[in-house]
């Protein structure tokens, strides 16, 4: 009879263990606006990091009540993946590893499992310890929502950066008015070279180009997949109404390209990159000479 009376006062631990998260809601998130886990992220306002924490209590309550506290794929959890992207992507771009991240979320359980303690000081003990435990395993499953978001956002950050990095490698140099040259240094792969493709496009549209040059001094192998993009750089520059030369294609890519069995017929090839100036100066018919002074011209 005992025992009855208590689940009839207490519930269930799931049920117990979700009510506590809502109705002490705000007295955790105050207290764990004071934590590292979110103290470091939000530091324009504190009610941000209060207001963050509302936002994982709420859907801690919800797993925990519905009796998912340990499936991460629980509507609760899903709902804050969100807000946990945000502060992954602050704690990834401060060069925290996840492992610094795991422990800032653990810092995390034990206000909360001492505040479930205050709040039922007369319930059974073996009640008391189940909700703890589904508090521990509910904290614990956050925590691995949370790694896996860090991973995420840290992947996420990497390929910006290195897309950035790419975009940086890939300068477009304006030669002479219609002339854009590509300086290519380094190994080309198949990201870099749709780079190179996307961004002399793009300054044959803006210069308003006649020759765009691809000068290739400092790329030290060409296989047949870096060479198939050249191939398509030089057919897409042609369809924007620029013609392509490829420069400084150096005697052992020569020799790659003729075993490859690669046809450049069609593609104008230059030695040096002034070479391939000097022949988009000549096509234009360009003026080297310097200007005559004012009136000059007229005698």
């Amino acid at each position: 009879m005992p025992e009855q009376e208590t689940a009839e006062q207490y519930g269930t631990p799931a049920r117990e263990a979700g009510e506590f998260l809502r109705r002490r809601r705000e007295q955790i998130a105050q207290r764990w606006a004071e934590e590292t886990l979110f103290r470091t992220v939000f530091t324009v306002s504190r009610d941000e990091a209060v207001e963050a924490a509302r936002t994982v209590l709420g859907a801690l309550a919800e797993v925990v009540a519905s009796g998912r506290a340990a499936d991460a794929e629980a509507g609760g959890f899903l709902a804050m993946r969100e807000q946990l992207a945000r502060m992954a992507a602050a704690h990834s771009r401060t060069g925290l590893t996840p492992a610094q991240v795991s422990n800032e979320v653990e810092a995390l359980r034990p206000p909360m499992v001492d505040m479930l303690v205050a709040e039922l000081p007369d319930a059974p003990a073996a009640l008391l310890r189940e909700c703890a435990a589904l508090l521990t395993v509910a904290m614990g499953t956050l925590r691995l929502v949370v790694m896996e978001t860090a991973l995420s956002e840290g992947q996420a950050v990497i390929d910006r950066q290195r897309l950035q990095l790419l975009e940086v490698a890939t300068p477009v140099i304006k030669l002479w008015d219609g002339i854009v040259a590509v300086p290519l240094i380094g190994t080309l792969d198949s990201a870099r070279s749709q780079v190179v493709m996307e961004t002399l496009l793009e300054a044959v549209v803006e210069q308003q180009a006649h020759f765009a040059i691809l000068d290739i001094t400092g790329v030290p192998t060409v296989d047949s997949l870096v060479a198939q993009h050249l191939m398509k750089t030089v057919a897409a520059a042609r369809l924007m109404g620029a013609e392509c030369v490829v420069s400084g294609i150096r005697p052992a890519i020569a020799q790659t390209i003729v075993h490859l069995g690669l046809d450049l017929g069609t593609v104008v090839t230059r030695a040096t990159l002034a070479d391939a100036l000097a022949y988009a100066l000549r096509t234009l018919d360009a003026d080297l000479a310097r200007p005559a002074p004012n009136g000059a011209g007229d005698r």
